[in-house]
């Protein structure tokens, strides 16, 4: 275009209130057009700069490592410090445990022993008892004392029992004991007639008869009868008992169960 067309241009925008200040003919309609705008007081820029990111460096990642290790460790050893007190203070209580067992267990050893020593003491007493009882109840001969108990026993039983009392059963030893141990046992029973447990048996070996301490016989009394003459038991019959009729000897059953004499050592003869 030419100038002319130029200057009717200027003019037109001019009258519209679009003319553009002297020195910037030459600006660019895209600069022409852009409205104002106001900024804000201050120094504050319109847009902030981000923040850089603080470097990182391998040396700062392994003293965090490091130090996270030793907080781990020092964690780790205040622990096993805890459990060393504790097994200690453990040990402590069970020594003092075993230490009042010990006490404990010497004390039970000498209540064992009064209570042994008071039983001895109690059977010395019924023993001294039943001694006494024999020969007070019983029949004195020489220097024992002879006593019928009218209880069933076995042999066995009664042999235990004389023993308890301070005695044994009764062994007579030769014709005179026979003959007065025959008269006590015939009088106590009177009128009737009952047999009772001597002290004598072949259980060792048949035929061979001794006495409960062990000392052969050497002296008998068995019944003579040409119906029934005595041992006849055999192997089966190996504990000897007197008839309280006529004071003979029969061998029985030693499980048998019938009354028993038991004599004692008397003391004051002795």
């Amino acid at each position: 275009m030419g100038p002319a067309v130029t200057s009717l241009a200027l003019l037109c925008l001019c009258s519209l209130g679009l003319c553009v200040p002297t020195g910037t003919a030459d600006a660019t309609p895209a600069q022409a057009f852009q409205p104002e705008v106001k900024k804000a007081r201050g120094d504050v820029p319109d847009i902030l700069p981000e923040p850089e990111p603080e470097p990182t460096s391998p040396v700062s990642d392994f003293e965090t490592s490091y130090n996270y290790v030793l907080s781990r460790l020092a964690g780790m050893d205040q622990a096993i410090h805890k459990l060393n007190v504790g097994h200690y203070t453990l040990d402590v209580k069970v020594s003092q445990l075993m230490d009042r067992l010990s006490r404990m267990d010497a004390k039970v050893g000498e209540l064992e022993d009064n209570i042994r020593e008071v039983y001895q003491h109690s059977k010395d007493n019924r023993k001294e008892t039943g001694r006494l009882e024999g020969c007070q109840k019983g029949r004195r001969m020489g220097y024992k004392c002879y006593l019928v108990y009218n209880s069933y026993e076995d042999y066995a039983g009664a042999a235990r029992k004389c023993l308890e009392r301070g005695g044994r059963m009764a062994m007579p030893r030769d014709r005179k004991e026979q003959e007065a141990l025959a008269d006590y046992v015939k009088s106590f029973f009177h009128p009737g007639n009952w047999p009772v447990w001597l002290g004598i048996n072949d259980l060792r070996s048949e035929g061979m008869y001794v006495f409960d301490d062990g000392t052969r016989v050497s002296y008998f009394q068995w019944r003579k009868h040409f119906l029934s003459s005595q041992p006849d038991g055999g192997r089966r019959e190996n504990c000897v008992a007197m008839s309280s009729d006529d004071g003979d000897w029969w061998d029985h059953y030693c499980d048998r169960t019938m009354n028993y004499v038991c004599e004692f050592d008397d003391r004051v003869a002795l």
